[in-house]
Formats: structure tokens, sequence, C-alpha cells
């Protein structure tokens, strides 16, 4: 994993002092991989612990791992298949975070009421995510309909939790249930490819996977099977825990 994408993933775990480092790293790249944590401390008028605690958030074993992997990619030359399935459900396991997974499932459970929503193929994932709620004696709901969707927003409080998918992050429908809630202070917990979105700034939790928009002859052919892997990790957790 890059690592502006890991900057992206662990962004709910950073601080300002973590963003000014990782300010620095991304315009001195070339020069950060040949210093020392002592002079890159001093460069940012912090102490060298400041660097490492950075490292172990965004994933790395430590200062070591984070200046190899990125002298790496500076001297990657060779270029992935980003259009096949492989790739997509590779980077989608790289992002699973098992902290947020395990957080996701604790609110879940602690909810009094949980609804899901999304449109056109994502709703088949809602659907899914009910039965497997049930599984464990969890009550949930999903409605296709605007209409219910926002009566079932209008009974709702802090005490429940909206589940909302939705790859592109920009559906608008999906952006209209999310600021709803938002108005009755319901916490959301959203689903989307990974890449900056509106979803993604209205909720309280973000989950990601790897699913970039594909379109052939007019039809939409977004590979799903990332969804599924989010979704089916995040329902195991939930049944292993409660």
């Amino acid at each position: 994993m890059q690592f502006e994408e890991r900057v992206h993933k662990f962004e709910y775990k950073l601080n300002d002092t973590d963003d000014q480092i990782i300010d620095y790293i991304l315009e001195n790249k070339h020069e950060f991989v040949n210093k020392s944590i002592q002079s890159i401390a001093a460069d940012l008028y912090t102490v060298p612990n400041t660097i490492t605690r950075l490292s172990k958030k965004l994933g790395y074993d430590g200062f070591s791992h984070l200046k190899n992997s990125i002298k790496e990619e500076l001297d990657s030359t060779k270029a992935p298949n980003e259009d096949s399935s492989y790739y997509f459900i590779q980077k989608t396991f790289e992002l699973i975070d098992m902290e947020r997974i395990e957080m996701t499932a604790k609110m879940l459970h602690d909810s009094k009421h949980v609804l899901f929503f999304g449109v056109g193929d994502t709703a088949d994932f809602c659907e899914m995510m009910v039965r497997n709620l049930r599984v464990a004696g969890k009550h949930s709901e999903h409605h296709i309909h605007r209409h219910e969707m926002l009566y079932m927003l209008d009974q709702m409080n802090q005490h429940d939790v909206l589940f909302l998918i939705s790859l592109s992050g920009e559906t608008p429908q999906v952006l209209e249930m999310a600021e709803k809630a938002k108005q009755s202070e319901i916490p959301i917990i959203s689903l989307t490819h990974f890449t900056k979105n509106s979803l993604q700034e209205a909720a309280a939790v973000n989950l990601y996977c790897f699913a970039p928009k594909k379109i052939k002859n007019g039809y939409n052919i977004t590979d799903r099977t990332p969804v599924m892997i989010v979704l089916q990790t995040l329902s195991q957790v939930y049944w292993d825990h409660f």
C-alpha cells in the first residue's frame, strides 16, 4: 500500500502534528529517505518518538519500515495491472482495518436500531446485511423507497445507526439520507470506494473497498466483489463477537 493510501486509510487516527509530518514527507520524499530520524525531527522541531508513533499509526512496523517503503515506492518502475479483479481484491484486503471493523461491529450491536440504505445494485448488499445481522439476533431494516427511509429516520435518534453504501460516495439519494441523519444527530457508517467523497465527510465511521467505477457499452460493470469482501468481514466479526 502506498504512503498516501495509508494516510487516507488511517486518517481518523491522525492529529495536527501527524499532519505536519505527513506534509513534510510528501513535499520532501527524495530527501526523506536519505535522512536519519533525528535529522527529520530537528527539521520539524519535534522529537523522534513522535515520528515513530506516526509510523505505527500508519501501519508500519516503525520508522525504518516507513522510510524503506517510501524508498521502494520511489524506485518502483513496475506498474500493476490496475484493471483486474485480482488487483481490486488485493487492494481491498489491504484497506481492511480490523480495528475499524471491530468498532463498526460494536456500533451495530450497541445501537437500538440499525437502518441500511443503498440504491441500485448496492441495495442487494443492504438486504444481505439485514439477513446477516438477523443470524445473530440483531434486528435491522432496509428500505428502497425514499419516503419510507425518511419516515424511519424521523423515528431515529443518536442511539441508532444509519449504514449507507455508495461506491462513488456521491449518490444523491444516499447523500440526502446522510444529511437527514446529521440533522437528527444519527451516527452514520459509510462504505465507499477508496477515494475522497462527500459521504465519507458526513459519516462518523468510514469503511473502504477498492471498486473503481467501470462502464462498458453504457452498462455499469463495476466489480462488486470488493464490497462483498468488506461486508462479509464485518459480518464474520459480528458473529464471532456477538
